[in-house]
Protein backbone atom coordinates (compact mmCIF):
# COMPACT_ATOMS: atom_id res chain seq x y z
CA UNK A 1 0.00 0.00 0.00
CA UNK A 2 1.10 3.54 -0.81
CA UNK A 3 0.48 6.65 1.30
CA UNK A 4 0.37 10.15 -0.19
CA UNK A 5 1.13 12.81 2.43
CA UNK A 6 0.93 16.62 2.53
CA UNK A 7 3.28 18.65 4.75
CA UNK A 8 2.30 21.38 7.21
CA UNK A 9 3.47 24.85 8.09
CA UNK A 10 7.23 25.29 8.20
CA UNK A 11 7.90 23.18 5.10
CA UNK A 12 7.88 26.23 2.81
CA UNK A 13 11.13 27.80 1.58
CA UNK A 14 11.71 30.90 -0.59
CA UNK A 15 11.26 30.23 -4.30
CA UNK A 16 10.08 26.64 -3.93
CA UNK A 17 7.34 27.05 -6.57
CA UNK A 18 9.63 28.47 -9.27
CA UNK A 19 10.52 25.28 -11.21
CA UNK A 20 6.90 24.06 -11.11
CA UNK A 21 5.63 27.01 -13.13
CA UNK A 22 7.21 25.45 -16.22
CA UNK A 23 4.58 22.68 -16.19
CA UNK A 24 1.67 23.25 -18.59
CA UNK A 25 -1.42 24.66 -16.88
CA UNK A 26 0.07 24.91 -13.39
CA UNK A 27 0.47 28.69 -13.41
CA UNK A 28 -3.14 29.07 -14.59
CA UNK A 29 -4.33 26.84 -11.76
CA UNK A 30 -2.40 28.83 -9.15
CA UNK A 31 -3.71 32.08 -10.61
CA UNK A 32 -7.29 30.85 -10.21
CA UNK A 33 -6.62 29.69 -6.66
CA UNK A 34 -5.02 33.05 -5.88
CA UNK A 35 -8.45 34.59 -6.47
CA UNK A 36 -9.96 32.14 -3.99
CA UNK A 37 -7.52 32.90 -1.15
CA UNK A 38 -6.98 36.59 -1.91
CA UNK A 39 -3.20 36.20 -2.27
CA UNK A 40 -0.79 36.18 -5.20
CA UNK A 41 0.33 32.60 -4.68
CA UNK A 42 2.78 32.69 -7.58
CA UNK A 43 4.54 35.79 -6.24
CA UNK A 44 4.73 34.36 -2.71
CA UNK A 45 6.00 31.02 -4.01
CA UNK A 46 8.67 32.50 -6.25
CA UNK A 47 9.75 35.98 -5.12
CA UNK A 48 8.89 36.33 -1.40
CA UNK A 49 11.56 36.01 1.27
CA UNK A 50 11.48 33.69 4.28
CA UNK A 51 9.84 36.25 6.58
CA UNK A 52 7.03 36.94 4.12
CA UNK A 53 6.10 33.28 3.71
CA UNK A 54 6.48 32.66 7.44
CA UNK A 55 3.31 34.72 7.97
CA UNK A 56 0.59 32.24 8.93
CA UNK A 57 -1.99 33.96 6.74
CA UNK A 58 0.31 33.40 3.74
CA UNK A 59 2.01 30.10 4.58
CA UNK A 60 -1.09 27.97 5.03
CA UNK A 61 -2.88 28.77 1.74
CA UNK A 62 0.46 28.63 -0.09
CA UNK A 63 1.25 25.15 1.25
CA UNK A 64 -2.18 23.70 0.50
CA UNK A 65 -2.20 25.17 -3.01
CA UNK A 66 1.30 23.81 -3.64
CA UNK A 67 0.33 20.33 -2.44
CA UNK A 68 -2.80 20.29 -4.62
CA UNK A 69 -0.91 21.60 -7.65
CA UNK A 70 1.81 18.96 -7.32
CA UNK A 71 -0.83 16.25 -6.85
CA UNK A 72 -2.53 17.41 -10.04
CA UNK A 73 0.80 17.30 -11.87
CA UNK A 74 1.24 13.76 -10.57
CA UNK A 75 -2.24 12.78 -11.74
CA UNK A 76 -3.25 11.84 -8.20
CA UNK A 77 -7.04 11.59 -8.54
CA UNK A 78 -9.29 9.69 -6.10
CA UNK A 79 -9.61 6.94 -8.73
CA UNK A 80 -5.82 6.59 -9.03
CA UNK A 81 -5.46 6.54 -5.24
CA UNK A 82 -8.23 3.98 -4.63
CA UNK A 83 -6.85 1.23 -2.42
CA UNK A 84 -4.11 3.51 -1.10
CA UNK A 85 -3.93 5.98 1.79
CA UNK A 86 -3.85 9.75 2.39
CA UNK A 87 -2.57 11.74 5.37
CA UNK A 88 -1.82 15.42 5.88
CA UNK A 89 0.17 17.05 8.66
CA UNK A 90 -1.70 19.95 10.29
CA UNK A 91 -2.93 22.26 7.51
CA UNK A 92 -1.88 19.54 5.07
CA UNK A 93 -5.05 17.72 6.12
CA UNK A 94 -7.06 20.17 4.00
CA UNK A 95 -5.08 19.20 0.92
CA UNK A 96 -5.62 15.49 1.53
CA UNK A 97 -9.33 16.08 2.26
CA UNK A 98 -9.59 17.51 -1.26
CA UNK A 99 -7.55 14.67 -2.76
CA UNK A 100 -9.88 12.18 -1.08
CA UNK A 101 -12.86 13.85 -2.77
CA UNK A 102 -14.39 15.07 0.51
CA UNK A 103 -13.88 18.74 -0.43
CA UNK A 104 -13.29 20.50 -3.72
CA UNK A 105 -9.93 22.28 -3.99
CA UNK A 106 -11.79 25.58 -3.86
CA UNK A 107 -13.66 24.60 -0.69
CA UNK A 108 -10.43 23.44 0.94
CA UNK A 109 -8.60 26.65 0.04
CA UNK A 110 -11.49 28.86 1.17
CA UNK A 111 -11.51 27.15 4.57
CA UNK A 112 -7.71 27.35 4.81
CA UNK A 113 -7.88 31.08 4.09
CA UNK A 114 -10.26 31.51 7.03
CA UNK A 115 -8.21 29.14 9.22
CA UNK A 116 -4.97 30.95 8.47
CA UNK A 117 -6.32 34.43 9.09
CA UNK A 118 -7.99 33.36 12.33
CA UNK A 119 -4.86 31.58 13.59
CA UNK A 120 -2.71 34.60 12.77
CA UNK A 121 -5.13 36.80 14.71
CA UNK A 122 -5.16 34.39 17.67
CA UNK A 123 -1.35 34.25 17.64
CA UNK A 124 -1.20 38.04 17.96
CA UNK A 125 -3.11 38.05 21.28
CA UNK A 126 -0.24 36.60 23.33
CA UNK A 127 3.43 36.15 22.44
CA UNK A 128 3.67 32.42 21.89
CA UNK A 129 5.88 30.02 19.97
CA UNK A 130 7.00 26.44 19.51
CA UNK A 131 10.14 24.44 20.24
CA UNK A 132 11.07 21.07 18.76
CA UNK A 133 12.38 18.50 21.22
CA UNK A 134 14.65 15.98 19.51
CA UNK A 135 15.55 12.74 21.26
CA UNK A 136 15.26 11.91 24.94
CA UNK A 137 12.88 9.47 26.61
CA UNK A 138 9.33 10.23 25.43
CA UNK A 139 7.78 9.94 28.90
CA UNK A 140 10.44 12.24 30.35
CA UNK A 141 10.01 14.73 27.51
CA UNK A 142 6.24 14.85 27.96
CA UNK A 143 6.65 15.25 31.74
CA UNK A 144 9.05 18.18 31.24
CA UNK A 145 6.66 19.82 28.77
CA UNK A 146 3.83 19.49 31.26
CA UNK A 147 5.99 20.76 34.12
CA UNK A 148 6.56 24.03 32.29
CA UNK A 149 2.88 24.47 31.44
CA UNK A 150 3.45 23.78 27.75
CA UNK A 151 1.44 21.64 25.32
CA UNK A 152 2.86 18.77 23.22
CA UNK A 153 1.43 20.37 20.08
CA UNK A 154 2.98 17.92 17.60
CA UNK A 155 3.88 14.39 18.62
CA UNK A 156 5.61 13.43 15.41
CA UNK A 157 7.20 10.11 16.28
CA UNK A 158 10.78 9.20 15.35
CA UNK A 159 11.98 10.98 18.50
CA UNK A 160 10.43 14.36 17.72
CA UNK A 161 7.91 16.26 19.84
CA UNK A 162 7.04 19.94 19.43
CA UNK A 163 6.12 21.96 22.52
CA UNK A 164 3.93 25.04 22.26
CA UNK A 165 3.22 27.84 24.73
CA UNK A 166 4.15 31.36 25.75
CA UNK A 167 7.63 32.67 25.03
CA UNK A 168 8.21 32.92 28.78
CA UNK A 169 7.33 29.26 29.26
CA UNK A 170 9.51 28.24 26.33
CA UNK A 171 12.46 30.23 27.71
CA UNK A 172 12.14 28.43 31.04
CA UNK A 173 11.92 25.11 29.19
CA UNK A 174 15.13 25.97 27.32
CA UNK A 175 16.87 26.47 30.67
CA UNK A 176 15.53 23.21 32.09
CA UNK A 177 15.38 20.71 29.19
CA UNK A 178 14.63 16.99 29.52
CA UNK A 179 17.63 14.70 29.78
CA UNK A 180 19.38 13.59 26.59
CA UNK A 181 17.22 15.83 24.41
CA UNK A 182 18.05 18.73 22.08
CA UNK A 183 15.79 21.75 21.92
CA UNK A 184 15.37 23.71 18.69
CA UNK A 185 13.15 26.83 18.65
CA UNK A 186 10.97 26.92 15.52
CA UNK A 187 10.41 29.88 13.24
CA UNK A 188 6.62 29.98 13.58
CA UNK A 189 4.27 32.81 14.44
CA UNK A 190 2.52 31.23 17.41
CA UNK A 191 1.64 28.18 19.50
CA UNK A 192 -0.44 26.27 17.00
CA UNK A 193 -2.48 23.23 18.08
CA UNK A 194 -2.72 24.52 21.65
CA UNK A 195 -5.43 26.25 23.68
CA UNK A 196 -4.05 29.59 22.46
CA UNK A 197 -5.80 28.84 19.15
CA UNK A 198 -9.30 28.48 20.68
CA UNK A 199 -10.63 31.70 19.06
CA UNK A 200 -9.59 30.38 15.65
CA UNK A 201 -11.58 27.19 16.20
CA UNK A 202 -14.79 29.16 16.66
CA UNK A 203 -14.08 31.29 13.60
CA UNK A 204 -13.42 28.25 11.42
CA UNK A 205 -16.56 26.52 12.72
CA UNK A 206 -18.62 29.53 11.65
CA UNK A 207 -16.88 29.68 8.26
CA UNK A 208 -17.55 25.99 7.62
CA UNK A 209 -21.29 26.11 8.26
CA UNK A 210 -22.17 26.36 4.58
CA UNK A 211 -19.79 23.59 3.49
CA UNK A 212 -21.23 20.09 3.09
CA UNK A 213 -18.35 17.63 2.72
CA UNK A 214 -18.67 14.35 0.86
CA UNK A 215 -17.54 11.09 2.40
CA UNK A 216 -13.86 10.48 1.54
CA UNK A 217 -13.38 8.20 -1.46
CA UNK A 218 -9.84 7.28 -0.37
CA UNK A 219 -8.74 6.06 3.06
CA UNK A 220 -7.87 9.21 4.98
CA UNK A 221 -6.00 9.34 8.28
CA UNK A 222 -6.85 11.91 10.96
CA UNK A 223 -4.24 13.87 12.94
CA UNK A 224 -6.41 13.52 16.03
CA UNK A 225 -5.68 9.84 16.59
CA UNK A 226 -4.31 8.35 13.39
CA UNK A 227 -7.59 6.58 12.61
CA UNK A 228 -9.17 6.25 9.16
CA UNK A 229 -12.06 8.70 8.68
CA UNK A 230 -14.85 7.54 6.40
CA UNK A 231 -17.59 10.08 7.17
CA UNK A 232 -17.52 13.59 5.69
CA UNK A 233 -19.27 15.30 8.59
CA UNK A 234 -16.90 13.70 11.09
CA UNK A 235 -13.96 14.73 8.95
CA UNK A 236 -15.10 18.36 9.03
CA UNK A 237 -15.45 18.30 12.82
CA UNK A 238 -11.94 16.89 13.13
CA UNK A 239 -10.45 19.47 10.76
CA UNK A 240 -11.95 22.27 12.82
CA UNK A 241 -11.09 20.90 16.27
CA UNK A 242 -7.53 20.11 15.20
CA UNK A 243 -6.66 23.81 15.15
CA UNK A 244 -6.34 23.79 18.95
CA UNK A 245 -5.60 20.09 19.50
CA UNK A 246 -2.25 18.28 19.21
CA UNK A 247 -1.17 16.70 15.92
CA UNK A 248 -0.59 12.99 16.53
CA UNK A 249 1.59 12.17 13.54
CA UNK A 250 3.06 9.33 15.57
CA UNK A 251 -0.40 7.72 15.59
CA UNK A 252 -0.73 8.30 11.84
CA UNK A 253 2.57 6.51 11.25
CA UNK A 254 1.49 3.69 13.58
CA UNK A 255 -1.61 3.18 11.44
CA UNK A 256 0.52 3.26 8.30
CA UNK A 257 2.60 0.45 9.78
CA UNK A 258 -0.52 -1.53 10.75
CA UNK A 259 -1.87 -1.20 7.21
CA UNK A 260 1.50 -2.36 5.86
CA UNK A 261 2.35 0.77 3.91
CA UNK A 262 5.46 0.16 1.83
CA UNK A 263 5.77 3.47 -0.03
CA UNK A 264 5.28 7.18 0.72
CA UNK A 265 5.05 10.15 -1.64
CA UNK A 266 5.26 13.56 0.00
CA UNK A 267 3.64 16.37 -1.97
CA UNK A 268 5.28 19.73 -2.56
CA UNK A 269 7.22 21.02 -0.66
CA UNK A 270 8.38 17.54 0.27
CA UNK A 271 11.07 16.40 2.68
CA UNK A 272 9.79 16.80 6.23
CA UNK A 273 7.40 13.85 6.44
CA UNK A 274 9.52 11.49 4.35
CA UNK A 275 12.35 12.31 6.75
CA UNK A 276 10.21 11.21 9.69
CA UNK A 277 9.17 8.08 7.80
CA UNK A 278 12.76 7.03 7.18
CA UNK A 279 13.29 7.00 10.95
CA UNK A 280 9.84 5.86 12.10
CA UNK A 281 8.84 3.45 9.30
CA UNK A 282 12.01 1.51 8.60
CA UNK A 283 12.35 0.08 5.12
CA UNK A 284 9.64 2.22 3.53
CA UNK A 285 10.34 3.57 0.02
CA UNK A 286 9.94 7.34 -0.12
CA UNK A 287 9.74 10.07 -2.75
CA UNK A 288 9.62 13.74 -1.75
CA UNK A 289 8.33 16.11 -4.42
CA UNK A 290 10.66 19.10 -4.43
CA UNK A 291 10.98 19.82 -8.15
CA UNK A 292 9.17 18.45 -11.23
CA UNK A 293 12.16 16.17 -11.73
CA UNK A 294 10.81 14.07 -8.84
CA UNK A 295 7.52 13.28 -10.60
CA UNK A 296 8.85 10.30 -12.58
CA UNK A 297 10.07 8.58 -9.40
CA UNK A 298 6.70 9.23 -7.76
CA UNK A 299 4.79 7.80 -10.75
CA UNK A 300 7.01 4.73 -10.69
CA UNK A 301 6.29 4.25 -6.98
CA UNK A 302 2.55 4.45 -7.66
CA UNK A 303 2.87 1.71 -10.29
Amino acid sequence: MLVLVAPGQGAQTPGFLTPWLELPGLADRLTAWSEVVGLDLIAYGTKADADEIRDTAVAQPLLVAAALASAEALGATPDLLAGHLLAGHSVGEFATAALAGALTPEQALTLVRERAQAMAKAAAVTETGMTAVLGGDEAEVLAAIDRHGLTPANINGAGQIVAGGTLEQLAAFQEDPPARARLRPLSVAGAFHTSHMAPAVEHLRDAAQGVVPADPRVKLLSNADGQVVTDGAQLMRRLIDQVSNPVRWDSCMATMAELEVTGMIELLPGGTLTGLAKRGLRGIRTVALKTPDDLDAARELIK
